[in-house]
C-alpha cells in the first residue's frame, strides 16, 4: 500500500476511535463503566487503561522514531514480527491473549480521567500519524514493549497500535451493552 494512503486508513480509524469514545462512551454513568460481566475480565474503563497503558510506551518511542528525517518508501512493507503482532491484535481475530502483567489494568481503581487520558492519546496519534508523512514507514526502529531487543517498522507499529485500540474499544462497547442490558440488576 502506498504510504499516503495507508496514513490516510489510520487517520480515519483513529477519528472512528475518538468519535466512539466521545459518543457512545463518555456518556455512560460510572456504574456502566465499572461493570465487569464476570471477575476476570475487564470493565470499560479497564479496556481503555489498558490502551492508555500501550499509548505511554509507543507514542514516546514512535515520537523517536518519527523524529529521524527518511525518505519515504515507495510501499509499505511488513516482516514476519509485524505480520504476526497485526494478527494477534486484528478484531476481528476472535481468539484472547494474555497480556503482560504490567499492562494488565484488572484490579485497577479507575476513574473517569481515563477517558480523558484516552482522548488525549488518541489527538497525540493524529499528530504522530501526521508526522509520519516525512519519514522512511518502513525503517525498523521502534522497540516491542515486551522484548526490547526486537524492533517493529514504524508504519507496522503505527498500525499496530491502531488495531489493538480497535480490538479493546470493540470490547469496551461489548462490555457497555452487557451493562446496560443488566441496568436493573446494577441499581441494586
Amino acid at each position: 500500500m502506498q504510504p499516503a494512503t495507508f496514513l490516510q486508513t489510520l487517520h480515519a480509524a483513529v477519528r472512528r476511535l475518538q468519535a466512539t469514545t466521545e459518543t457512545e462512551l463518555a456518556p455512560l454513568p460510572d456504574a456502566v463503566l465499572n461493570f465487569k460481566p464476570r471477575p476476570d475480565s475487564w470493565s470499560v474503563l479497564e479496556c481503555l487503561e489498558h490502551l492508555n497503558r500501550y499509548s505511554r510506551y509507543y507514542h514516546p518511542a514512535l515520537a523517536k522514531a518519527l523524529a529521524k528525517q527518511g525518505s519515504a518508501a515507495d510501499e509499505v512493507r511488513y516482516s514476519w514480527l509485524g505480520r504476526k503482532s497485526l494478527d494477534i491484535v486484528r478484531p476481528d481475530n476472535g481468539q484472547q491473549h494474555k497480556t503482560v502483567k504490567h499492562m494488565n489494568p484488572a484490579g485497577s481503581q479507575l476513574s473517569r480521567a481515563v477517558l480523558t487520558e484516552f482522548l488525549g492519546h488518541q489527538a497525540e496519534l493524529l499528530y504522530l500519524l501526521t508526522a509520519a508523512r516525512a519519514t522512511d514507514l518502513n525503517r525498523r526502529a521502534v522497540p516491542v514493549e515486551f522484548f526490547r531487543l526486537l524492533k517493529l517498522r514504524v508504519g507496522e507499529t503505527l498500525e499496530f497500535v491502531v488495531r489493538h485500540q480497535e480490538r479493546h474499544l470493540q470490547q469496551a462497547q461489548r462490555v457497555a451493552r452487557l451493562a446496560q442490558a443488566t441496568a436493573p440488576v446494577l441499581a441494586v
